[in-house]
């Protein structure tokens, strides 16, 4: 009996197996692996598999054209091929290792981080939303008007929610519960952080201002949406698309969404500036780092950290105090 179990089980058509190791990995995890291996086989003309001379050539010929950040990705992508297809892995030989940690060495890198989107400027993009939405709808656009009232859904979600651009493009209507007056639930089956595949619920509040709920159920009503994902593409006539937006086309939505609302410098932003907007928004306003972490969905302090900048970035506050004190403390002694 034992023995026909475990022949069953190994029995499943390829077509099955290979639909659950799809499963195992995240979409933009696997398509950026896949770009990473096809940029060293195809564009730089390597050959898998690859030895470890060769890896290290690879990492030395772009060490000055692409970042760290991107070296380290190309290596975990190579590993990864080489693991799946049985391979030794030839990333974690010394020479590679030695490479890479003299590329660091003379090529430091300096994170860049995208700019926090501020309460003033959130507003400010709102109320330009809100003037187009109306006037396009009097003058009958709709395709207009479709386009800023979706845009106004995903800028007060994904600030109020603090959410991820994969997050906004992968969230489904099914998936979205709303309590009329009191706030939206919204899960996802699974989260960057969710490795378990466990699940994640957030929750959104109602608002009295720059509400994100009411611009959901705007969206939603307008583009006579019932199911399948939230935000969607619409086209020159007004046809809004089956397929989720892209999660890179998240990025130049916004930018041009604050370049024409009249935000300075719309170039230095990107879909983390709600997350990070909000993140700071919360700290400023008296938010603990626990409670933050929970509502944004952070396993680890230096995750949230990233995303904080403090009040006084520059000290200049304290440093002034303290001054201030000092000079006090000077004159009292020469009285």
């Amino acid at each position: 009996m034992t023995n026909r179990r475990l022949v069953s089980s190994f029995a499943l058509p390829m077509s099955k197996l290979d639909q659950y190791v799809h499963a195992a990995t995240r979409d933009n995890t696997r398509n950026s692996y896949q770009s990473a291996v096809r940029h060293f086989e195809v564009e730089w003309g390597g050959f898998l598999p690859a030895t470890a001379d060769s890896v290290a050539r690879y990492l030395a010929d772009h060490a000055e054209s692409l970042s760290i950040n991107t070296l380290r990705q190309r290596l975990a992508a190579l590993a990864q091929w080489h693991i799946t297809q049985g391979f030794p892995d030839p990333t974690k030989a010394p020479i590679v290792r030695k490479v890479f940690r003299g590329i660091q060495a003379l090529h430091p890198a300096q994170g860049k981080r995208a700019k926090p989107m501020q309460m003033e400027q959130l507003a400010q993009v709102v109320l330009w939303l809100d003037q187009s939405i109306e006037t396009s709808h009097l003058t009958g656009k709709h395709a207009d008007e479709l386009r800023h009232v979706r845009n106004k859904a995903i800028l007060l979600l994904g600030f109020w929610r603090g959410f991820r651009g994969d997050e906004l493009t992968r969230l489904q209507i099914e998936h979205v519960d709303v309590v009329s007056g009191e706030g939206m639930s919204c899960y996802f089956p699974q989260t960057k952080a969710d490795r378990q595949f466990k699940g994640s619920s957030f929750k959104a509040p109602a608002l009295s201002q720059l509400c994100p709920v009411s611009a959901y159920l705007d969206w939603i009503e307008l583009a006579g949406l019932q199911a399948g994902p939230v935000f969607r593409a619409i086209d020159r006539w007004g046809h809004v698309s089956q397929d989720g937006l892209h999660a890179d086309s998240l990025i130049p939505l916004l930018r041009s969404l604050f370049q024409e609302s009249g935000v300075e410098s719309p170039m230095q932003y990107s879909a983390h500036s709600l997350r990070r907007g909000f993140a700071n928004w919360a700290t400023a306003n008296g938010w603990d780092i626990k409670t933050l972490m929970e509502y944004v969905g952070w396993k680890n302090v230096q995750s949230a950290m990233r995303y904080v900048e403090s009040a006084d970035p520059f000290s200049k506050t304290r440093i002034n105090t303290m001054l201030a004190s000092g000079a006090k403390a000077l004159q009292v002694k020469s009285e």
